[in-house]
């Protein structure tokens, strides 16, 4: 079976085919694994914009669609063959760069050895979503090809399951690990999830306010840092641990011994805000000292708070998906405090820790069809886990 997905919930878009081989013992390939990054163009602005990220998906999405057929060896040209054009205006009535891109391109391609097509319909921003979706639903109707929705943070959940981007897996050797306790962490999203089966999910705990990837990057923005800001707060957390230099101030550990398992990330930007006004003009010692407090309390709390779910629910392992997830010192401490209590710790690959479209074909192997009329294919913004 090849899987042909498509991702488009933030300022990624991503394209990926999957291939799944096997019946006992599965085999999953990725075959194409394409993203075109909106990141250095919403960095001018500190943060991602809706509408400017919808726009960018509209204009990269169809060159990007042909050259992760082409990197899966699935393009072949055609002699100018006629495609199903007769509901295509109303599919794409949201997208009309992309109607243009069809109408003009898909006559030159022939249907490729797809066997269904995954796309994310939710969470994250619903006019960037519906480019995604409404792409999906162009490609399944021309070349009548099955359409599965995904949830982007069961593709998070699941990016764990084969970690070097291909390899085998029994369902036996999913069911040892269960039940896990799953922390996402975005930019969007800081959740711990208990994880049943795949498609069995308990959301536990989630942030009240700000999720920790978009802390790490408000909290850059006051250090005058670029956007994103996780990776540069690491950068200086790991110059001042090198260096042993001492605490410049102690920060809080927002919600570290509630009886929940919640978070919250605004007090602790708060804080760093009154420190900073404090301090006056920084210095980049202190600045390396302030990124490395913060790092520290968001991972001591995201740490602490996780393996109290794993003790509570006696989960046999973790699994951690999410931008986030890349972050070394998190995958560090949550790698030792987990080993004390003999619970492996599964991540992701880097590639497959940010937003992709291979994670949403796992999600999508796992899901049913559904008619192209259905309301699943419409854009949930705030979808959560079934």
């Amino acid at each position: 079976m090849n899987i042909l997905a498509i991702e488009t919930s933030c300022d990624e878009t991503a394209i990926a085919v999957l291939s799944v081989q096997g019946v006992f013992k599965k085999t999953f390939s990725i075959k194409a694994h394409q993203i075109a990054s909106q990141a250095e163009l919403h960095a001018q602005y500190g943060g991602v914009f809706p509408a400017m990220a919808k726009r960018e998906h509209s204009r990269a999405i169809f060159p990007l669609f042909v050259v992760a057929l082409k990197e899966a060896g699935l393009y072949k040209e055609s002699a100018g063959s006629a495609i199903r054009t007769e509901q295509l205006a109303t599919i794409l009535a949201r997208e009309p760069e992309v109607l243009e891109y069809i109408l003009r391109e898909m006559p030159k391609i022939q249907k490729p050895n797809i066997d269904r097509i995954a796309v994310t319909v939710g969470p994250g921003l619903t006019p960037a979503l519906w480019v995604g979706i409404s792409f999906a639903k162009a490609l399944s109707y021309i070349w009548n090809i099955p359409l599965v929705p995904a949830n982007h943070m069961e593709g998070h959940i699941l990016s764990v399951v084969v970690p070097d981007g291909s390899g085998t897996f029994s369902a036996k050797e999913i069911t040892q690990r269960l039940p896990s306790i799953s922390l996402l962490v975005s930019g969007g999203h800081t959740e711990i999830v208990g994880v049943k089966g795949i498609g069995k999910y308990e959301l536990l705990g989630q942030t009240r306010d700000d999720a920790v990837g978009e802390a790490f990057d408000k909290v850059a923005r006051m250090l005058e840092l670029p956007y994103p800001g996780g990776p540069h707060i690491s950068r200086l957390a790991d110059m001042a641990r090198a260096q042993n230099s001492e605490s410049i101030a102690p920060l809080p550990r927002p919600m570290l011994h509630t009886p929940d398992f919640d978070f919250s990330f605004s007090g602790l930007k708060t804080a760093i805000l009154y420190l900073i006004r404090d301090l006056g003009v920084l210095s980049e010692n202190q600045k390396m000292a302030i990124a490395r407090e913060f790092e520290d309390s968001a991972v001591d709390v995201l740490v602490h708070k996780t393996l109290k779910a794993v003790k509570k629910y006696k989960a046999k392992s973790i699994l951690v998906g999410g931008g986030v997830a890349a972050n070394k010192e998190l995958r560090t401490r949550l790698t030792h405090e987990a080993s004390l209590l003999g619970i492996p710790v599964i991540f992701p690959t880097k590639t497959l820790a940010t937003d992709n479209a291979a994670m949403i074909a796992l999600a999508g192997y796992f899901e049913k069809p559904a008619p192209l009329t259905s309301d699943k294919f419409i854009a949930q913004g705030n979808m959560k886990l079934r």
